[in-house]
């Protein structure tokens, strides 16, 4: 399956199949790379928040998981990112811009690979996040993030959706010798990224965004 640039998509991620997470993205590319999607400041956005209103970042993850919980409607805050997710890898590569449109950081999400599904009238990417991720700059000096947020979890088995933590931690080791080497996707592709003039901010999906997960 194929999206067309330019199609806006729910970006979702589950916690297990527990949506958690879902901004709207425009598709840039799909094709024999990969993924490329486009998620502008502002965008969308439908998350998981406890009833008065907390996220998982807020709280200790004991606490997270007996909380009851709600999905709301929300924007996006973070910086515009491409994102770039390879055929069938369990990472991603986001290019993280500021608000004039130069070029941050890199950031390689280490995830499950994603699954695409196209509704017609709603269409989407699905994967899980799995927390540990790596920060790249401009001179490839990389360092590890969110480490503690995976081993707090681990204590947690019947709730955390990593089961395999050394197997998360091997594939962020084998992305570490591209970075070094300033290879691709880390030698300056894409820093010049610029959505068309035409792409406005896509309105909030009211209906389809909570379809059952998609899996390979």
């Amino acid at each position: 399956m194929t999206l067309s640039p330019g199609r806006a998509v729910l970006h979702r991620h589950f916690a297990r199949d527990t949506l958690v997470w879902a901004p709207l993205a425009r598709i840039v590319a799909d094709d024999e790379l990969g993924l490329r999607l486009w998620m502008a400041t502002g965008s969308p956005l439908i998350r998981e928040v406890t009833t008065d209103g907390r996220g998982p970042r807020d709280m200790p993850f004991a606490e997270w998981v007996l909380a009851p919980k709600k999905i709301i409607q929300d924007v996006y805050r973070g910086p515009s990112t491409l994102k770039f997710n390879p055929r069938g890898a369990a990472y991603s590569v986001w290019w993280l811009f500021d608000p004039a449109g130069r070029f941050r950081a890199w950031y390689v999400n280490l995830e499950e690979p994603s699954v695409t599904w196209d509704d017609g009238a709603v269409a989407g990417i699905d994967l899980t996040d799995q927390d540990l991720d790596i920060w790249v700059w401009p001179d490839r000096r990389w360092d590890w993030k969110d480490e503690d947020e995976l081993n707090e979890r681990l204590a947690f088995p019947e709730h955390y959706w990593v089961g395999d933590a050394e197997a998360v931690w091997e594939q962020g080791r084998q992305v570490v010798p591209a970075i070094e080497a300033g290879a691709w996707p880390f030698d300056g592709t894409w820093t010049d990224f610029r959505p068309p003039a035409g792409w406005s901010i896509p309105p909030p999906v009211a209906e389809g965004w909570d379809r059952p997960r998609e899996r390979r």
